[in-house]
């Protein structure tokens, strides 16, 4: 994959309107230009070049499905990086009920790109690392991805890939590692596919279902 040179970098992500794109997509969902623009409160003609500018910089893919134009980060490396920008800065100021709701609902549960975040992301590796079925680092596990799936009650799927199978991804709102790499975004679809999460539909975080806190207090998360 051709990368951009250092300076065109810095020119895409020298505006905070392109750093805020960055974020909004970090819930791993393709989202139109309109929901973007939405999020984050400008016109969509300001939100299209934008998004211009970060494709022609390798940040972005765009799928058109009809008339709509699908953004999405372009790629695992990209959402490292913003995820790594985000852990240099503070939380935002809320200054109102729905700011300080939001903000209370990303930390909690959240989605990385890929994988979960948050303070239930957290809690999961540290269930794991206590159950000795991944080292303290989060960089190795010493079973496959069934007998951690047998552990949570959930059924894995693990995609074929370069990718780790497990690394740790250090929490931008808790500042300690939760699980990413392959088995990462499998536990996120497990939790997804059997209902114990769904996607809140304004931001990336994700809403725990009545039955996934029935299984969360089952394993004392």
């Amino acid at each position: 994959m051709n990368r951009p040179a250092l300076d065109q970098l810095a020119q895409a992500l020298a505006e905070p309107r392109r750093l805020q794109i960055l974020q909004e997509l970090l819930g791993g969902v393709p989202l139109p230009v309109g929901a973007l623009a939405t999020r984050i409160g400008v016109a969509p003609s300001t939100v299209t070049s934008h998004v211009s500018r970060l494709l022609d910089a390798g940040l972005l893919d765009v799928e058109q499905k009809g008339r709509t134009r699908l953004v999405t980060i372009a790629d695992p490396a990209v959402a490292e990086a913003v995820e790594a920008l985000l852990r240099l800065t503070g939380e935002p100021a809320v200054s109102s009920w729905a700011a300080s709701d939001r903000r209370t609902a990303m930390r909690r549960a959240r989605s990385c790109y890929d994988h979960l975040a948050g303070d239930l992301g957290i809690a999961v590796a540290d269930r794991l690392v206590q159950r000795g079925l991944l080292d303290a680092d989060l960089g190795s596990a010493s079973v496959d991805h069934t007998g951690i799936g047998a552990e949570l009650g959930l059924e894995l799927t693990v995609a074929d890939s370069s990718r780790p199978f497990v690394r740790g991804c250090l929490d931008w709102t808790a500042r300690r590692p939760h699980v990413a790499g392959r088995l990462g975004a499998a536990l996120l679809d497990a939790m997804l596919t059997a209902g114990w999460v769904t996607r809140r539909r304004d931001d990336r975080s994700l809403r725990i279902t009545p039955h996934g806190a029935a299984e969360l207090d089952r394993l004392q998360l």
